[in-house]
């Protein structure tokens, strides 16, 4: 389902929901278009990239792709790029930490002028007349990962961050937060890496003029209250390596090992 969460005639920024199908987990994707220019954040893999396309299709035949951005190397993130690059003249942007590997996922295409890496301090990206910026959101949870803003749209694209494993309503934003935090904090005590990653990426992100935010998973938060109940959970949120013990690190049992063999 498409899903426009910002549209002044010029400049849209289209959600896409339930994409994937089969046993992948549910992810998000979006596009952000400006005149005749576009940008498709975090494709995702095959299991999206066929419906992908024909509900991006009715925002792009008049308009260049001109850029598939991903904010880090997971499949779920950007799996698909070679279907994008044998479609279109697209350049591909990642962070530059993982500029290396993700030719991988695009064996039949030739990456050598289309390929840039996003440095470790982010950058602005030219899309028509707006400029996207690239927010370092480094372990949170990749070691090199970033986030996108949209200063027009007032959207930031959040990747993990903000992440919920729930089951229908996708598209549907957060409208009571402390239920919504049960569908959250598994999630993010494995996957970001410490309270102070996520501390500082916290008082990055108060400082920005936000009307949503939109993880790749699950569902946005949209209005300043709902998204500061969101930032002060996560900065107090014990996660990663704050949650580790001895314990974690020992060889498995013997009765481990029978469970695997019978």
């Amino acid at each position: 389902m498409a899903l426009e969460l910002y549209n002044d005639g010029e400049h849209k920024c289209i959600g896409f929901y339930d994409l994937v199908s089969g046993q992948g987990v549910q992810a998000n994707q979006f596009l952000v278009v400006n005149g005749k220019h576009s940008a498709m954040l975090d494709p995702g893999g095959d299991l999206v990239y066929r419906d992908l396309f024909m509900e991006a299709y009715r925002y792009l035949f008049s308009n260049s792709l001109e850029y598939v951005i991903g904010s880090h190397q997971d499949p779920d993130i950007i799996s698909s790029l070679n279907q994008w690059l044998l479609g279109s003249d697209c350049k591909v942007l990642v962070p530059k930490i993982w500029e290396r590997f993700i030719p991988h996922f695009a064996p039949k295409a030739d990456l050598s002028a289309r390929l840039i890496g996003i440095p470790d301090e982010g950058m602005n990206i030219h899309l028509g007349n707006v400029i996207l910026q690239a927010l370092p959101a480094h372990f949170l949870h990749s070691e090199g990962n970033f986030n996108f803003y949209d200063p027009v749209a007032k959207i930031l694209f959040s990747g993990d961050l903000g992440a919920s494993l729930v089951h229908d309503n996708h598209s549907a934003p957060v409208e009571n937060f402390a239920p919504h935090v049960k569908y959250m904090e598994t999630f993010h005590q494995r996957y970001m890496s410490s309270n102070k990653a996520c501390r500082f990426w916290v008082n990055m992100v108060r400082k920005l003029d936000l009307e949503w935010i939109v993880p790749q998973h699950g569902r946005p938060f949209k209005g300043r209250a709902v998204i500061d109940e969101f930032l002060d959970w996560l900065e107090n949120l014990q996660c990663g390596v704050d949650l580790i013990t001895q314990d974690m690190y020992k060889p498995p049992c013997e009765d481990a090992l029978e469970r695997i063999t019978h």
